[in-house]
């Protein structure tokens, strides 16, 4: 035993190779074992779920038709038209590639006629070839640099193409609410439309450079080196490069998942810190500091073991990556290149001296390196794809879910753990009530509910017939307990929500208003703040004037609010500014300017005196406004002509104001 140690010992290069496999596959086996063993504390104390399909099997992203296919969906998004700015880049990044190729072929050549003439002490062709050499780098420093510009405009281009398409179908209409509280496919578009669009635009650059230069090199080198030393050096190269590349893509397979799910967490950490700041004031005053916190740090810990899982699964694919795309391509590439040279009848080697033989060494040896080097560049390339595969997989499931709600189609999980899936063009249903079985008329002056159900997204029925008319002119007082379809009724006026049967008639979107309890404060000006969400050319095209703001200011006497410097160009950070009476305030204005048929008013006015509250309504029923009316005031019956109360049963009561009729309310 100890002369076998002995011998072993004296074996540096067994010790090593012996000591590196053991190393290696040890990592491996270890990052399979510690991802199964592995739990946090955090995530057994606080469980939560952000809402999305749990019971629809997730679809795994992986480089096969299916992305090939998803991938060739997106391209008309990112390349509009075929003869573009981005085509055009494509094209010089593709001429910018030749130039590097071409590059490094006259660097290897040039660069062995430097070392041929230090060799043989040869001091003029020495400086000669030196200075030839010199000349040309600065050709091909341009080269390289004009390479990463068009890079990264191309990269640049095609993220605004797709930011673009994007947002035109999110922001048409209300399908950016819709998928926020009708459809729960998609648990955080704010990810999927800044961070993911981002990396998949890096990605879908980098391979397009990282599989656009490889090839190139291997058909360049493949053909110089089959010219000079015969088609077998390159033809076994060609070999392994197929076996690599089936071999590590089969090994690569879990990359796309994995992509997808660490964005999702990522998305999903995001969320929790963005609803604690949301939320920080409900937070603050249930002390729920200590609360939140677990949950962020459960969230987190969420992600941190994702990404561990990650590193350790990308270590160990590094290492087999390293190992087959690197290490063995080169071995594979001295064994090729001694080929010719080891051969007593080659027809350009088998005659030359010694000091050729070295020159051409020197010269088809690096070509045959740069040709296993661009190889291993193209086997690794795979891994690439099998990230971008997963964020096209990303890009894929929010277009598609966007072109549905555009459509009318939404997915929704029930309470009770079954899917809703309500589709706009299903009339041939036999059943009358669903979602957008209702009929929608639109005509001016009059809002009209025949046999209208009042049913959430969900599913649950909170009125099963509402029938009442409201026409120009005549205001409706809505009260009832919380829960009871007050805010349903007028999501479904708004078209926020689908009707479930029955026929709703309104005036167009354009022309019914709604002021919310917590107005909304958009960034801008003061004046962007009354006219919102018109633009001041929208303003000017309407032929409103600051004048006319100025007096609707008056009205609801914030017109110390236009004395301040610039007026009503005055830019500042109008949530925290504006005290909550003076936002209600704000969003009156707003109404007096928009002046809708009708408008709902949300307990808009719950922090404005009780004198400006009527000074406000009454100029509403001057200016012809018709308001509906969420409060439990009892200063504004006055101001109302009908009552619309719910019992919170599936009851209601549309009857006339009258001097007879109790007023209730604070």
């Amino acid at each position: 035993m100890a002369p076998a140690l002995s011998k072993l010992a004296h074996n540096q290069s067994a010790i090593v190779g012996v000591a590196g496999m053991t190393a290696a596959l040890w990592i491996i086996a270890y990052g399979k074992m510690s991802n199964k063993k592995r739990k946090s504390g955090y995530e057994e104390k606080i469980q939560y779920t952000i809402s999305e399909k749990k019971e629809k099997k997730a679809n795994k992203a992986h480089v096969n038709s299916v992305f090939f296919k998803q991938l060739r969906a997106l391209l008309p998004i990112l390349i509009p038209r075929f003869w573009c700015v981005e085509s055009g880049l494509l094209l010089l990044i593709a001429a910018t590639l030749i130039g590097r190729s071409v590059s490094d072929i006259w660097m290897i050549q040039n660069a062995t006629v430097v070392e041929s003439t230090i060799i043989h002490m040869n001091r003029a062709k020495f400086k000669t070839a030196l200075l030839k050499y010199l000349a040309a780098l600065p050709a091909i420093s341009v080269v390289t640099n004009v390479l990463k510009w068009s890079l990264g405009e191309l990269k640049l281009r095609f993220r605004t193409n797709l930011t673009h398409h994007l947002y035109n179908e999110y922001l048409n209409g209300y399908t950016y609410y819709k998928m926020s509280n009708l459809d729960n496919r998609i648990a955080n578009a704010d990810q999927l439309l800044t961070t993911d669009i981002d990396k998949f635009c890096e990605s879908a650059t980098d391979l397009y450079s990282n599989i656009s230069k490889p090839v190139l090199d291997i058909f360049i080198y493949v053909y110089r080196l089959t010219v000079n030393l015969g088609g077998k050096t390159p033809s076994i190269l060609m070999l392994y490069l197929l076996f690599a590349g089936v071999f590590l893509t089969r090994l690569r397979r879990p990359t796309g998942r994995l992509t997808v799910e660490e964005q999702k967490l990522e998305g999903e950490f995001r969320y929790v810190n963005s609803r604690l700041i949301t939320n920080s004031e409900e937070v603050a005053f249930y002390q729920g500091n200590v609360r939140e916190k677990l949950t962020l740090l459960a969230s987190y810990s969420k992600l941190r073991s994702h990404l561990r899982k990650f590193l350790e699964f990308r270590v160990s694919m590094g290492i087999v990556d390293n190992i087959v795309g690197k290490y063995f391509a080169s071995i594979v590439g001295f064994y090729a290149v001694s080929l010719p040279f080891f051969s007593d009848n080659h027809p350009l080697l088998s005659g030359e001296n010694s000091g050729q033989r070295l020159q051409a060494y020197y010269t088809y040896g690096r070509m045959l390196v740069k040709l296993a080097e661009a190889i291993g560049r193209l086997v690794l390339a795979g891994r690439e794809m099998s990230r971008l595969a997963g964020f096209t997989a990303r890009m894929t499931e929010l277009i598609k879910v966007l072109s549905d709600l555009n459509k009318g189609t939404y997915e929704r999980t029930m309470v009770n753990g079954n899917s809703l899936t309500q589709n706009g063009s299903d009339a041939a249903s036999a059943s009358s009530f669903g979602p957008n079985k209702g009929i929608m008329c639109f005509e001016d002056n009059i809002i009209r509910f025949e046999k209208v159900p009042l049913v959430t997204p969900n599913g649950d029925v909170l009125v099963k017939e509402l029938s009442f008319e409201v026409k120009s002119g005549t205001n409706v007082l809505v009260c009832g307990p919380n829960g009871c379809g007050k805010s349903s009724l007028f999501r479904i006026l708004g078209e926020l929500w689908p009707t479930w049967g029955g026929k709703v008639t309104k005036p167009s979107r354009g022309k019914l208003f709604y002021i919310p309890q917590r107005p909304y404060m958009t960034l801008g000006s003061l004046r962007d703040q009354i006219i919102y969400p018109h633009t001041r050319d929208d303003m000017r095209r309407l032929g409103r004037s600051d004048e006319d703001l100025l007096h609707f200011l008056d009205i609801v006497q914030l017109t110390y609010l236009e004395q301040r410097e610039n007026g009503l160009d005055a830019i500042e950070d109008w949530i925290d500014v504006l005290s909550g009476g003076e936002k209600q305030r704000i969003a009156m204005a707003r109404l007096f300017y928009h002046k809708p048929q009708f408008a709902i008013l949300d307990e808009c006015t719950s922090a404005v005196s009780v004198d400006v509250e009527g000074k406000m309504y009454s100029y509403c029923r001057e200016a012809g406004i018709t308001l509906f009316t969420v409060s439990h005031r009892k200063s504004l019956w006055v101001h109302h002509d009908y009552y619309l109360q719910f019992d919170g049963r599936g009851n209601y009561e549309f009857e006339t104001i009258d001097q007879d009729k109790e007023h209730f309310g604070s």
